[in-house]
C-alpha cells in the first residue's frame, strides 16, 4: 500500500507572510499553480488559491499590495507523510480539493497532488471514485 510520502511532491513553492497578493499571483503564473502554501519558517500556517486573490482580494477591493496572510486561508486540510494514498484521496474528495499539504508536528514536508494519485495507479476503487468526482466538479474547487 503506497504511503504519501512516496508520492508526494517535495519541490514546491512557497509564500512566506512577507509576501503580498500581488507577488502571489506572480508567483502562481510563472510557476503555472493555482495554490500555494504560506509558510513561516517551515511551519505551514496557510494556502493561499488563485480563487482566495478573486474572492478575498479582487472582489472585496485590496490592492496588490495587501498582505497574503489577509486573503489565505488557514482552515486546512492536511495529511500525514504516513497515511495511505487511498485515505489522501478521500480526504480530497470530502473536502474537495485538488492539493493537499503533507504536514508532519506542524512542519510542512510537501505536497500531494490529484496529479500525483492518478500518476500512481490507486487500486482503491473508492479513491478513483473520488478522483473522478473532485475532477468533475472542478469549479467548485479552490
Amino acid at each position: 500500500m503506497q504511503k504519501v510520502r512516496d508520492i508526494m511532491s517535495e519541490d514546491i513553492q512557497v509564500c512566506t507572510p512577507l509576501d503580498n497578493v500581488y507577488e502571489a499571483a506572480v508567483k502562481m503564473r510563472d510557476w503555472d499553480v493555482g495554490s500555494i502554501p504560506v509558510v513561516e519558517g517551515d511551519k505551514l500556517i496557510g494556502m493561499i488559491t488563485d480563487r482566495d486573490l478573486v474572492i478575498r482580494g479582487i472582489a472585496e477591493k485590496h490592492p496588490g499590495s495587501n498582505k497574503v496572510t489577509n486573503v489565505m486561508s488557514d482552515h486546512l486540510s492536511t495529511i500525514g507523510p504516513d497515511a495511505t494514498a487511498e485515505e489522501a484521496a478521500g480526504l480530497m474528495a470530502e473536502h474537495q480539493i485538488r492539493r493537499l499539504p503533507v504536514v508532519e508536528n506542524g512542519r510542512m514536508l510537501g505536497m500531494v497532488s490529484l496529479g500525483d494519485l492518478s500518476l500512481n495507479h490507486l487500486s482503491d476503487q473508492r479513491a478513483g471514485t473520488a478522483l473522478s468526482d473532485i475532477s468533475e466538479h472542478g469549479s467548485h474547487l479552490h
